[in-house]
């Protein structure tokens, strides 16, 4: 799970070394293949009109960009545990909040950076206006946070568990 502080992320070693993995393809295999790419397409003649030069150029800029998010994001991560089960809000939890305190009107999300978003549950930075809101809470209380129209909305929290995803 990720938990950022100013300028540090913490991981769980697996979450670290998953991002390393991933960098690491980035920086070879997935270098040497664009190269192939752009060499292939360059061959072709006039760039002007190139579709292929285009395409695997907007692809390079793509992997590099991803390169340098990856790179920034490892130079200053802290690998550390999973949060403790002890029902405190904190990334690497799912929370499960009640809207206004109606137990009808609930949602369950994943306290975490994009880096973990799926398809699996809902993904909510630490940083977002409900993420600030709800993360050093304890099951049971009531928390507020800011929505964009300058309006405060309360929430109580009902569960909070380390993801296990």
């Amino acid at each position: 799970m990720t938990q950022t502080s100013e300028n540090v992320t913490w991981l769980t070693q697996e979450a670290y070394n998953k991002l390393k993995e991933e960098l690491d393809y980035l920086t070879g295999p997935a270098r040497t293949e664009i190269s192939a790419k752009i060499a292939a397409a360059r061959e072709e003649g006039d760039l002007r009109e190139n579709g292929g030069y285009h395409a695997a150029k907007e692809e390079q800029g793509k992997q590099e960009l991803r390169v340098r998010q990856l790179t920034q994001l490892l130079e200053t991560a802290k690998v550390g545990e999973a949060p403790a089960a002890n029902g405190a809000v904190a990334p690497g939890m799912v929370v499960t909040i009640a809207f206004d305190g109606d137990e009808d009107d609930t949602l369950t999300f994943l306290l975490a950076s994009r880096e973990y978003a799926s398809a699996d549950i809902e993904t909510y930075s630490p940083q977002s206006p409900l993420g600030s809101g709800v993360t050093g809470h304890k099951v049971g209380d009531d928390a507020e946070y800011e929505l964009p129209n300058g309006k405060k909305a309360s929430v109580k929290i009902l569960k909070a568990e380390p993801y296990n995803g």
